[in-house]
């Protein structure tokens, strides 16, 4: 069984979409752990804000499968992958970590980029993956959280959704 964690995030009908995001992680594979839901300001293009979270669940599907289902996710929700990198979106759930494996053949990037250059993906991972250790860095991802030297940068507010 691997454990496996995701960011979830959203700019277009924000609430909707991200309440049907989590509740097709769900459905997928069953109990998933979910960080706060925060908001913060659109990167690398001038756009709505952002919600953004983490995710956590089990499974015993390979990874390239997870993947394949989280971009399937997204499908269903309207998310185009044609649009350009950075533009709004509706859905995106980013695969983070599987375990501890690391991955980089240009389809897949494991632990993904992203969790120590933004904010809004390493806050909520730290929130309920604190413990665990980045598998190339060392580091726990509340000791990358404490250290994170762009909070003030890349600012980020909790909000209520009630989506535990």
């Amino acid at each position: 069984m691997a454990r496996v964690y995701v960011s979830i995030g959203s700019n277009i009908d924000r609430d909707y979409y991200i309440r049907a995001g989590i509740a097709a992680l769900r459905e997928h594979y069953g109990i998933v752990s979910l960080s706060r839901v925060y908001e913060s300001v659109a990167v690398g293009f001038a756009g709505d804000h952002f919600y953004n979270l983490a995710a956590g669940f089990d499974t015993e599907q390979p990874v390239r499968v997870v993947a394949a289902s989280l971009r399937d996710i997204e499908r269903q929700h309207a998310r185009d992958r044609r649009a350009p990198r950075f533009s709004p979106r509706t859905l995106d759930i980013d695969l983070l970590l599987y375990d501890d494996a690391v991955v980089n053949d240009g389809a897949l990037q494991l632990p993904r980029g992203e969790i120590t250059r933004y904010a809004f993906v390493l806050g909520p991972l730290a929130e309920i993956a604190g413990a665990e250790r980045h598998p190339l860095i060392g580091q726990s991802y509340a000791e990358l959280w404490r250290d994170f030297a762009d909070k003030e940068a890349q600012p980020m507010w909790p909000v209520e959704m009630g989506v535990a």
